[in-house]
């Protein structure tokens, strides 16, 4: 496994008001926009980009929108400043805020059995800590493309769309707990589940989210999604803008504080952005429902992540954040790493 250094996090700067209302705007340097415009005009590289949005110092440097969400029943919608984007994936670091939230309060331990309903066998030895770092040991395959195959397409598409968390609860167990990492939607649900047991499931599960981790922090457009059982999908539904999402990133670049309020318990960002696994595939590096950038490990960055190239990374370092939002196809997604570098590159 690759050293991996956990740089310190930076505080808010002195005389740099909190982005919770609105963002202290600066200065962008010459050679970011220029390649934020790359992003949106070379669509054969990148595909379509709905968002940028850069963050430095605690200051929004340069955001820009563009293309159009499609729908099925109604035209194209315009991307804007207050457009609502899809987090998929990125929803995972989304619900690693709210597990933490639990685990600070001790209503959550992190060694303790995840105690899912029918888990009498084998699967009795998973504990939160294994799901989270996606080390539980489930059978589950996470394909985006051979609907025969896929879990992940069944359980948000097909016969498991209703009840997420049974779905994948119903994997048998194909590792020892702790020892192999596979990269699971569906463990997200299970975590998302506890959550709900914890908190009560259907909309008090919603505004536990919202009320403990993202309206705290100025996350208004925020609008987690819940299945017909009540469980929130936290392995991809949270809606939000480009700016919201940028505060977001912001709360993990400050180590879980806000405005001197702590909303995530003292090392809880470490927990998500220490490296745990390599994963075998691709080489990809992963704490706990956070991604660490193979291109970027000296600085330490580490992103939330979804699919079709959603992404919020932060470079401690730098005390910087970078938001992408749009629709990639799979073969393009190598590209959007060496892209986040540069953007970062011209900060610092």
């Amino acid at each position: 496994m690759p050293d991996h250094e956990l740089h310190p996090l930076p505080p808010q700067p002195d005389g740099v008001a909190w982005p919770t209302d609105a963002w202290p705007i600066g200065s962008p340097p010459p050679a970011l926009e220029a390649v934020v415009d790359e992003m949106f005009a070379d669509e054969a590289r990148y595909g379509a980009t709905y968002a940028v949005a850069v963050v430095q110092g605690g200051r929004l440097l340069h955001e820009r929108y563009g293309g159009a969400l499609p729908h099925f029943d109604r035209p194209p919608e315009p991307v804007e400043p207050g457009t609502p984007l899809l987090s998929w994936s990125m929803a995972k670091s989304v619900l690693h805020a709210t597990v933490g939230t639990l685990v600070g309060d001790g209503v959550l331990q992190l060694d303790a059995p995840a105690g899912a309903p029918g888990w009498d066998d084998g699967r009795a030895a998973i504990t939160l800590d294994h799901l989270l770092q996606m080390r539980e040991g489930l059978a589950w395959a996470e394909d985006y493309v051979d609907a025969g195959v896929s879990d992940v397409i069944e359980m948000l598409f097909g016969a498991g769309k209703d009840d997420v968390a049974a779905f994948a609860e119903a994997r048998p167990l194909l590792h020892p707990p702790g020892t192999v990492f596979n990269y699971s939607s569906g463990t997200s649900n299970i975590v998302a589940a506890m959550v709900g047991r914890a908190v009560g499931p259907g909309d008090a599960a919603r505004q536990y989210v919202l009320e403990r981790v993202l309206h705290p922090i100025g996350m208004r457009s925020a609008d987690p999604r819940l299945d017909a059982a009540g469980t929130f999908v936290g392995s991809s539904y949270v809606y939000a803008t480009a700016q919201d999402w940028a505060r977001f990133g912001t709360l993990y670049l400050r180590d879980g504080t806000w405005g001197g309020a702590r909303i995530l318990p003292e090392g809880w960002v470490d927990h998500g952005r220490r490296l745990r696994s390599v994963d075998d595939t691709d080489g990809s590096l992963y704490g706990a429902h956070w991604w660490i950038d193979q291109l970027d490990v000296e600085r330490g960055t580490f992103r939330a992540s979804g699919y079709d190239g959603q992404m919020v990374g932060i470079c401690p370092p730098l005390d910087a954040i970078v938001v992408r939002l749009g629709s990639t196809p799979q073969e393009l997604l190598p590209n959007l790493p060496p892209w986040r570098k540069r953007i970062l590159d011209t900060l610092g």
